[in-house]
């Protein structure tokens, strides 16, 4: 199996092509029209034995305007949450029978 990481999408196909093992990426649909677009992980990684005509998977760098996150806001948040743990020290509970006294 080839090291396709690094490599451009056209770069990458060629290699593939040289191995006998079919390229794929669930992240393109457009994979064979994309040419400039570099390789950032493939599956089966590099070294992996397998039969010629198998199937490697491979993701791409984002494009301009993809991507960006999304994963929601990364600052920190106020307030913060208290400590706990053993840091925190909890008042004994009350007899809940205690009688109330106004």
């Amino acid at each position: 199996m080839p090291r396709f990481v690094g490599l451009m999408a056209v770069d990458a196909r060629e290699a593939a092509a040289a191995r006998g093992v079919l390229l794929a990426a669930p992240d393109r649909p457009d994979f064979y029209r994309t040419v400039v677009d570099y390789v950032v992980r493939q599956y089966p990684p590099p070294g992996a034995e397998v039969p010629r005509g198998a199937v490697v998977t491979v993701w791409f760098e984002f494009r301009e305007g993809e991507g960006g996150g999304g994963a929601g806001v990364r600052e920190p948040r106020v307030p913060r949450p208290g400590g706990g743990g053993l840091e925190r020290e909890l008042d004994r509970p009350k007899d809940p029978f205690e009688a109330i006294t106004g």
